[in-house]
């Protein structure tokens, strides 16, 4: 190699970078002691491995650098073969692979990339041009990272209301299917609670839309505070919510009920404006398997039994 610690030039040894974890993976003392020396100078938090099982643990590790530097030729398992398993796994987030290797063949750097890497470095390699070859595999990474951000928000606005934050029709379309299908095969119960707010229109007509919103969004709220860790909580559409309570069976799903229907009732709502509502609400409950085994079966149960409620006086729970 052409590069010491005391003899770079100064585009080697200037302006650190933001601090990432990279792996050095090298056999040859002097060339691992070489790297660290580099990468630590540039600002890197360093993972050094002395051999390819040892690159391969810290790689399939929960919290395996980004940037991994891999010597071709080591000692357990070579840099290609790793190459190959890092990307067999399939794993997120991406890792940039960087090959260090004295050959020069086509054939053999053709390989290397076809394995999975992503650049190379014939030995012995300039520090200026190494520094280079990580900055590109950086940009490369915090594309991936926006990219994967942007996908997560999709996904996000796709499945939640944006109004209370709660998950939105599609999603507990999604979420009862799957928890009916896993309940049939666990024979477990499952419970679902649907609620609709009495004479909402009225809140809309005598204080305006915001106000209607900002209670929507605090009724929201309230049920996903009753509500136990592992259900799940959804705003149906307009003024109707979804509570789905996995294992649950039919009577304790009607206590618990019971007891998110009263207190979501007894506390007054505190606006913005400094106004004070209270609501009703009118529930249906509905039960797997007692209820029915398909999905279209126990939203239609809990529903009717919501309407049922509110042709007969609102303000109450029916399981039945």
């Amino acid at each position: 190699m052409d590069a010491s610690a005391d003899l770079l030039p100064k585009s080697a040894r200037q302006e650190p970078e933001h601090r990432m974890r990279v792996l050095a993976a090298e056999d040859n003392p002097i060339c691992q002691s070489m790297l660290r020396a580099l990468l630590t100078m540039w600002g890197y938090d360093v993972a050094v491995a002395r051999d390819g099982l040892e690159a391969c643990r810290i790689l399939e590790s929960p919290a395996a650098p980004r940037l991994a530097i891999l010597d071709w030729m080591m000692p357990g398992m070579d840099g290609v073969e790793l190459c190959r398993r890092v990307r067999g796994a399939g794993r997120e987030p991406y890792i940039y692979i960087l090959l260090l290797t004295a050959r020069t063949e086509s054939q053999d750097l053709v390989e290397g990339m076809e394995a999975g890497a992503d650049d190379y470095l014939t030995k012995p390699f300039n520090a200026h041009e190494l520094r280079v070859r990580l900055r590109a595999g950086r940009r490369l990474l915090d594309l991936q990272e926006e990219l994967m951000l942007a996908r997560e928000a999709l996904r996000d606005q796709a499945t939640h209301d944006s109004l209370t934050g709660l998950l939105n029709r599609a999603a507990i379309l999604d979420a009862l299917q799957n928890e009916l299908a896993r309940a049939a095969r666990g024979r477990h119960p499952v419970a679902l609670l649907m609620a609709d707010l009495d004479r909402f229109k009225l809140v809309n007509d005598a204080h305006g839309h915001m106000v209607g919103s900002e209670l929507l969004a605090l009724v929201g709220r309230r049920l996903q505070k009753l509500s136990r860790e592992q259900d799940l909580c959804f705003r149906y559409g307009g003024d109707e919510f979804v509570i789905l309570m996995p294992e649950t069976e039919a009577g304790l799903a009607l206590d618990l009920t019971k007891g998110i229907h009263a207190a979501l009732m007894e506390t007054p709502f505190g606006m913005k404006s400094g106004l004070t509502l209270k609501v009703s609400a009118s529930v249906g409950l509905a039960s797997f398997p007692g209820d029915g085994t398909r999905m279209h079966e126990i939203i239609g149960t809990a529903d009717a039994r919501m309407y049922a409620v509110k042709r007969h006086g609102r303000g109450q729970v029916r399981a039945s």
